[in-house]
Order: structure tokens, then C-alpha cells, then sequence
């Protein structure tokens, strides 16, 4: 299989160009400088190529400015942060691509050349090899094979990085931060190897464009310095969850994420022993300080009037009788909390028994992993069963804290399965044998599951934290093996790993994750969730945007209400926004049946029978009304400003409330010798917007400002491109015509093909009146006008038939598809069809909007008999 990626997913555009618009003004032949290095003492020099950047601070602040009010990123700050520059993008929407296609657009447009990726640990950095590898072909595709040469730092080839100095193609250094952050470093250390020098002299000379991924874990001095200490052009900083924000260009939120269906939905499958209330169930939830007072909060099972209910409650020195805690439930008669250790964040019961924050005794543990177990496996086959046909290999991820419990070895050191391996295989083969699931794996099932574990210099796998030597190798397997897992031939669907090990997996056909742990699991629920949220792929392996197909089960041994709260908060916190309601609970989900026989009936195939056809499209525009309004708006634009430099001169105040400057001197001069190199102005805006030169050399010169190309050159294209564009993409949509395409139609079959299944909600209509539309029961919907515009049809004597077109009936468009709201149909002496689109009163429609909406009307007016109207009631269609 080989994965195919998107070059036009607006979102990850708008992530590319946020960076890239930080450098307008930068000469396309001003991004690289030839250097030598000539050490103290040395005979002969080091040469190489450079990054050079030549606007000024000032320019650099503008570009940000303009760039977050675009971006509705609000921004207090009175100048820049310094070169550092923060994009904020959710797990799994793509971060990774965004930053590699950032580097081909920075030397595509500025010539920019050296750039240093820096990860935190051996999973990202593993992760990142094998992006590039596996968008090589994309990438050289997209970029007229321009010459790269991506590297791993290896501090036993530290000779590598004079190849990265003096390499005159883009090259990508890979180099965990641990490597060069600390001055024992061998990178930070002269060596004969590079005649004398340090290794990181040669990274430093280049000025490179340092890219950091999750600068979350790059937060203290020590590693802010080193960062520092690559002579970075500028930091681009890449994470959905940052500690600080320094600049921030670009926001692409969990709440943005999952409403634009960027990443899968999230169903929570809470498995909980309830009424089990037979043994001393304990649980310790924290151990907390307060001046000389410890306590623990822990959760028991306590007598109430109505019967026996788990609690939590609080403990400390003198309240540690358990039967006394638990209303006298006789189960913890004579059980008594003998230490509470805050230090060690434990507890120890008078019977010896010692309970850390997170563990439990009681409570069916063993029954609840268990059940745990075939939940996933029962969802696991039912996903099998429904993605089968279309060609999406599904994949089950365990995360497990003790590797022996997969895993186990007897005393010749022969592998053994440890019980969660005995407990799977015991419950696959009860699931799959049942009629439903009978046939559709041919495999045995001791093919189906494996583990990813670290293992010892003797083999056997062992615990570990996730950022030792031994885990390097498992990391590249997790990552190497990602086409073959997705393989639907491939028989391995059930993988188990250190939960230690979970930022190595980022497989986007996960589609159950299920936590096996004895003691509450300490991993955030983002990132637990973060391993299954990518959009699944196919086995062409292309990406699947149905949302029916792109959900995520997790099933967690706690409640969906105790989850989502966790999540909710974690977002919050995170990303200071709001999260409620956009987590599903599994139990509310429900399938949307269309009407039985619908397709045969006459007041449905009535409309239908005429708007099934697809259409094509072409543009009309008069060249010499483009050349006058282009004209009119590039005349309009802001001035093209100087290239400037300015002087501040502070003084350094060392004051009880820390170091402060005080400004001594402010100078400016935009008048310097700044090297003019004159570009072809007419064949650069002629790549970018695909106009004839002489068209455009009449847009330039009856706009009058033809003389501000030597004042900058290009800034002054960059802004006249921007303007031609907007004016072109306007005249295109005004002229837009549409004609059927023989007899090519939507067909039948798709209405049967996509069964829909939602979480009903304040916005779902509930059908009454069947008769009256294709649906049986439910109309999923998006809005409080499309509800009521539901209820209005049905209720309506003059509406005969109504529905909601489906998400695959779509109007290709200049601008992207363009799914319309709704088919109605009108009693009337002679019926009306109608094609509505539905807005809320007043509302704002976005630009883009717009011109799809222009877009629809003109497409409806090739079928005879169909009215195409914007409205926002029933009432408006026949007005």
C-alpha cells in the first residue's frame, strides 16, 4: 500500500501560508548567503551556504499583524516575541505534513535552504523519518523535483553536518533535543573529525530555520538555550498543545477540529462493575497536602438509608477507621488506614496491603478488564463487518501498564502469553463464531494480535518509560510497519502496547482504543485519544471523509460522564475554549432509517427524476473588464513601504521587580543602500495568477503605481498578486455556466450505500409523518433554522414532499464542492419544485459562501421546472 496524501486541504493551506506570509517582501534571490568559516590558527576554510533574511524587525512585525487579524487570532502584544512563531494544530489533523510543506514553500518562495527539525523523543523522531519518506514522492511531485537531502543526526557521524553546511539543495537536519542541549555533548565538543571545530559550528554558520515538534517538552532554560544556541533564522514551533504561545499565527483547535470532521468522532464505551459490593472495595484518588495536614481522598463503598453506594471520602490521621468512613458497612470492620505517605503519594492499610494514588483492591477487577476485552472485540467485528466492502482495514489498539500480563517467559526463557493474551484469545474465538461475525476473518487467531514492546539485550521484552535506549527499536517498528498494518491482507487487527509507548503510535485506521490497567491510568485522556484520531484510510490508501466511517470507540472503565469531564477540562485548559457536547456518549447513538420503498414512490422520484443529473462547468470572463477592475484595486492598495532599519538603544534596570530596559535612543533610516536586484516582475505574477504579460502589464500601469517595483520588488508583486487574484476568482464566479453531462446521474444505490448512524441532538429532527419525506425516523441536521424549517415542512398542508439532500449530492464549483440543503415539492394546481438553501436571518455568510451559493443557483437553472431559492422558513419558498 502506499499512502496517498491531499495538496488542497484548505485548513493545512492556511497553516502553510500563516508561516510563509511572515517573510513577505523577501526577495525570491535574497534567501541564501555563501560563507566561510576561517578558525583561529587554520590554514584553509570551510565554505558552505547559508539562510539570510533581509527585512527588517519592523516589516517582520507588520507581516504578523496582518496575519493574525486574517487569522482571528487576537493579539495584545506591542511588538514581536522575538523569531519565534507558534501553530497550534490538533492531533491528527495533519501537523507533520504542514511543517515538511512549509519547508518546500519557504524555499520555493525565499530560497530558504538549511532547516533543523527538533523533536523531544525517539517516537517523534521516528514518526518524522518516516513522514518524510513516505511524502517524498508528494512532495517532489508537487515542487518540480527539487533536490532535498533529509538526515538523522548521528553523534557517531558528526562529519555528516559539513555536508549540511556546505549543500547547496534544501537539506533537513533530524536531531532529538537530548543530543545538544547539554555542553558534554559530543556535538557541543571539538573534535579532529571537522579540523578542530564543534560539530554544531557547522549547524550554527547556516542560520537555519529550526522547526520545533511539541515545544511543550522544550520548555526549560537548559533546552530553550540550546534551541537558541543553533543560531536559528527564526523557531517555528508546531503542537496542539503548547505550554506557551510565543507569536502565534495559526490556531486549528480540538473544538475546530472535530466540527470541520478534521479527526474522527469520539464514542466512549464505559465498562463499570456496579452493585458489586461483596469485598472491601478501596480506591486512592489523591494524597494531599494542606500546612501540617495530610489527607487522602478515597473512594469506598458506603451505607446509605436507600442501600450500599460508592463514595469518595476524605481521610487523615485522626478519621482513619474505614468502618467508621463507611457508615459501618461491616465489610472494613476492624480496617484502618495505618500511614498516609504523601511523599510516596501512598497509603497502608493495618493489614499490610499498600495502595498508591490511581490503584484499587476490589471491585472486580479482573471481570471489568475482561469485559473491557470483549467490548472492543465485539466493536472491533462490527466495524470489520461494515468496512469490509469499502476497503478500510480496521485496527485495535490496548494500552496495558505491565508487559507481563501479555507477555510472559518460563524458566527456559521460551515466550509464553501472559493472561490478557490467554483472556483474548479466549473471547475472539467465542465472538467470532457467532452467526453474524461467522466467515469474515479466515485467520487463527493466534495471527491476529501482537505486542510492541522494549526488550532486554537477552529478548524478552520489559517495562519501560518510553525514552530508553531499548525502546528505539520498537519505535521503528511500530512506525515501519504502518502500510503493512494497513494491508487488509496483513492478519495482525489486534495490537497491544506499553501504555509508556503511546506517542510512537499514530496509525490512522485505529478505530477502538482500550486501557488495561490495573491502576488508573495517569495518561491524559488527549493524549490517549490522540493515537486513533487521524481520518482512516482506504486500501488505494486514500483518505476517507465519511463521518459515519471515521469514529473512534474508546472503551474506558469509568464513566462516559466521568470522561467526558476529564477531557473537557483538559481542553480547557489547554486551549481555553469549550467543549461541551462535542464528545458522544455510545449509548445515544442512533442509525437513520430511510423509508422503505421510498425509491419507488412517485412523489419522491417526481423531483428526484430531475435534479439526479451531474453537470460540469466552464467560466466566461471579458478580459478588459478584469484589466479595469484589477487595476482600480491595485491602484486601492496599501503603499508599498521601503525596506527600513531601525535603532533602539536601552538601558539595563536591575530592580526588585526584575531586569527592565529604559529607552536612551530611537533612530530610523529607510533610505540605506539597500542591493536592488530587479526580478521579472511580469513572468513572477504571471506563475502566480496564469494571466497573459501583456494582461497584466496593463493592470500594472493604469494602476499608476508601476514605479513602486524599485522601491521593493517583492513586496510590491506579492500584494499586486494577491489583488489580481481576488478580482479573477469574482469575475470567474459571475460568469459561471453549467451544462448536463450526458446522462450521467446520481445513482439509486448510493442512498443505500451510505447508512447513516448520529448522536441525536437538540438540532436532530424526529420524523412524524413518513409519508411526507424518505426518512422513517430521524433527519440529521446542523442548525436551529434547519430544524425548524423541518418541522415547517412536515406541518405545512402546501408542502407534499420534502428531504434533505444527502452530503455525496454535490455541484462541483471554481471554489470547492457545494452541497445544497433541501428538496421540496409544492401542492399546486401545477406542482413547484423547489432547491432550497437555508441561513439563519441576517446572517453573515463568509465570502466563499457566497459564490458557492451563486454557483448553486446557476447550476439549478439547467433543470427544467426547479426553483432555487436562499430562504430561511417554509413560508419564503413561494413568495
Amino acid at each position: 500500500m502506499k499512502l496517498h496524501f491531499d495538496s488542497n486541504q484548505e485548513y493545512q493551506l492556511n497553516a502553510i501560508k500563516s508561516i510563509t506570509d511572515i517573510f513577505e517582501g523577501q526577495p525570491l534571490n535574497g534567501g541564501d548567503f555563501e560563507y566561510s568559516i576561517y578558525p583561529a590558527g587554520a590554514l584553509h576554510s570551510e565554505n558552505g551556504f547559508g539562510n539570510r533574511l533581509t527585512l527588517s524587525e519592523d516589516q517582520i512585525w507588520e507581516n504578523v499583524k496582518t496575519i493574525q487579524t486574517a487569522n482571528e487570532i487576537k493579539n495584545d502584544k506591542e511588538a514581536l516575541e522575538g523569531m519565534n512563531f507558534s501553530i497550534e494544530m490538533e492531533t491528527g489533523t495533519g501537523k507533520t505534513y504542514v511543517y515538511l510543506r512549509t519547508i518546500f514553500e519557504l524555499n520555493k518562495l525565499y530560497g530558504f535552504k538549511k532547516f533543523v527539525i527538533v523533536v523531544p523523543s525517539v517516537a517523534i523522531r521516528e514518526g518524522v523519518l518516516k513522514n518524510l519518506q513516505i511524502t517524498q514522492e508528494h512532495f517532489q511531485t508537487l515542487y518540480d523535483k527539487v533536490q532535498v537531502n533529509p538526515e538523522v543526526y548521528d553523534s557517531k557521524k558528526v562529519s555528516n553536518l559539513r555536508g549540511f553546511a556546505s549543500g547547496n539543495a534544501i537539506q533537513i537536519l533530524v536531531i532529538n533535543i537530548d543530543s545538544f542541549a547539554k555542553d558534554e555533548n559530543i556535538i557541543n565538543k571539538t573534535t579532529d573529525k571537522l579540523t578542530g571545530k564543534k560539530p554544531i559550528e557547522f549547524i550554527q554558520s547556516t542560520n537555519p530555520i529550526v522547526i520545533v515538534d511539541e515545544p511543550q517538552n522544550m520548555e526549560t532554560e537548559i533546552r530553550k538555550r540550546a534551541i537558541d544556541n543553533l543560531n536559528p533564522l527564526c523557531t517555528l514551533r508546531y503542537s496542539a498543545t503548547h505550554t506557551n504561545l510565543y507569536n502565534l499565527m495559526y490556531s486549528l483547535n480540538p473544538v475546530k477540529a472535530y466540527d470541520l470532521g478534521l479527526v474522527k468522532q469520539i464514542e466512549v464505551d464505559s465498562v463499570l462493575s456496579e452493585n458489586d459490593f461483596n469485598s472491601a472495595y478501596i480506591q486512592v484518588e489523591s494524597v494531599n497536602r494542606s500546612g501540617n495536614s495530610i489527607t487522602a481522598k478515597i473512594k469506598i463503598d458506603v451505607n446509605f438509608p436507600d442501600g450500599v453506594k460508592r463514595k469518595t471520602v476524605t481521610a487523615n490521621g485522626r478519621k482513619n477507621d474505614l468502618f467508621e468512613l463507611s457508615g459501618r458497612n461491616d465489610r472494613y470492620d476492624g480496617l484502618k488506614i495505618y500511614e498516609i505517605d504523601f511523599g510516596s503519594q501512598q497509603i497502608e492499610l493495618t493489614n499490610g496491603v499498600i495502595l498508591g494514588v490511581g490503584q484499587s483492591q476490589g471491585g472486580m477487577n479482573d471481570e471489568v478488564m475482561k469485559f473491557m476485552i470483549r467490548k472492543t472485540v465485539e466493536e472491533h467485528l462490527r466495524k470489520e463487518k461494515q468496512f469490509r466492502s469499502k476497503g478500510i482495514k480496521v485496527l485495535s489498539l490496548f494500552f496495558i501498564d505491565k508487559v507481563k500480563n501479555y507477555r510472559e517467559y518460563d524458566i527456559n526463557g521460551n515466550k509464553a502469553p501472559g493472561r490478557f493474551a490467554n483472556w483474548f484469545e479466549e473471547i475472539y474465538q467465542e465472538e467470532i463464531v457467532k452467526p453474524v461475525f461467522k466467515d469474515l476473518i479466515p485467520n487463527r487467531v493466534e495471527d491476529l494480535h501482537e505486542g510492541y514492546f522494549s526488550q532486554d539485550n537477552k529478548g524478552k521484552v520489559k517495562d519501560t518509560g518510553g525514552e530508553t535506549q531499548a525502546d528505539d527499536d520498537t519505535y521503528k517498528l511500530i512506525m515501519q510497519d504502518k502500510e503493512r498494518l494497513l494491508d487488509i491482507n496483513t492478519p495482525l487487527r489486534f495490537i497491544f502496547s506499553h501504555s509508556a509507548l503511546r506517542e510512537g503510535w499514530d496509525n490512522p485506521n485505529v478505530f477502538q482504543i482500550c486501557t488495561l490497567n490495573e491502576t488508573k491510568s495517569e495518561i491524559k485522556k488527549r493524549q490517549e485519544i490522540g493515537r486513533g484520531l487521524r481520518l482512516s484510510v482506504n486500501q488505494e490508501g486514500q483518505r476517507i471523509f465519511d463521518r459515519n466511517i471515521n469514529r473512534l470507540t474508546v472503551v474506558a472503565n469509568e464513566s462516559y460522564d466521568e470522561f467526558a469531564k476529564a477531557l473537557q477540562k483538559e481542553i480547557e485548559q489547554d486551549c481555553g475554549v469549550d467543549f461541551t457536547g462535542r464528545i458522544k456518549d455510545k449509548g445515544n447513538k442512533q442509525k437513520v432509517n430511510l423509508r422503505k420503498g421510498f425509491e419507488a414512490d412517485p412523489k419522491f422520484l417526481q423531483i428526484w427524476e430531475k435534479i439526479k443529473f451531474h453537470t460540469k462547468y466552464s467560466v466566461n470572463y471579458d478580459t478588459l473588464e478584469l484589466i479595469a477592475f484589477a487595476s482600480k484595486a491595485v491602484k486601492e492598495m496599501p503603499e508599498t513601504k521601503k525596506p527600513s532599519i531601525i535603532s533602539n538603544k536601552n538601558r539595563v534596570v536591575i530592580t526588585n521587580e526584575g531586569v527592565e530596559g529604559q529607552l536612551l535612543s530611537d533612530s530610523g533610516k529607510d533610505d540605506y543602500a539597500f542591493p536592488l536586484e530587479m526580478p521579472d516582475m511580469l513572468g513572477y505574477i504571471q506563475s502566480k495568477t496564469e494571466l497573459t504579460r501583456s494582461t497584466i502589464l496593463d493592470i500594472i500601469k493604469r494602476s499608476g503605481r508601476i514605479a513602486e517595483v524599485l522601491t521593493n520588488p517583492q513586496l510590491f508583486m506579492d500584494k499586486v498578486v494577491s489583488t489580481i487574484k481576488q478580482i479573477l476568482y469574482e469575475l470567474m464566479i459571475e460568469g459561471i455556466k453549467y451544462e448536463k453531462i450526458g446522462g450521467k446521474v446520481y445513482e439509486m444505490k448510493l442512498f443505500e450505500d451510505n447508512d447513516l448512524e448520529i448522536y441525536v441532538d437538540k438540532f436532530t429532527h424526529t420524523v412524524t409523518d413518513a409519508d411526507k419525506t424518505i426518512y422513517e425516523n430521524f433527519i440529521p441536521l446542523q442548525s436551529d433554522v434547519e430544524g425548524q424549517f423541518a418541522k415547517d415542512c412536515e406541518s405545512s398542508d402546501n408542502v407534499e414532499f420534502y428531504f434533505k439532500l444527502p452530503f455525496w449530492f454535490k455541484i462541483n464549483t471554481p471554489i470547492g464542492p457545494y452541497n445544497p440543503d433541501w428538496a421540496v415539492v409544492f401542492k399546486d394546481e401545477k406542482k413547484i419544485y423547489f432547491v432550497a438553501e437555508t441561513k439563519g436571518v441576517g446572517q453573515e455568510l463568509r465570502g466563499s459562501e457566497k459564490m458557492k451559493i451563486k454557483c448553486g443557483k446557476e447550476h439549478f437553472k439547467e433543470f427544467k421546472d426547479i426553483i432555487y431559492k436562499k430562504v430561511t422558513t417554509v413560508s419564503e419558498l413561494i413568495r
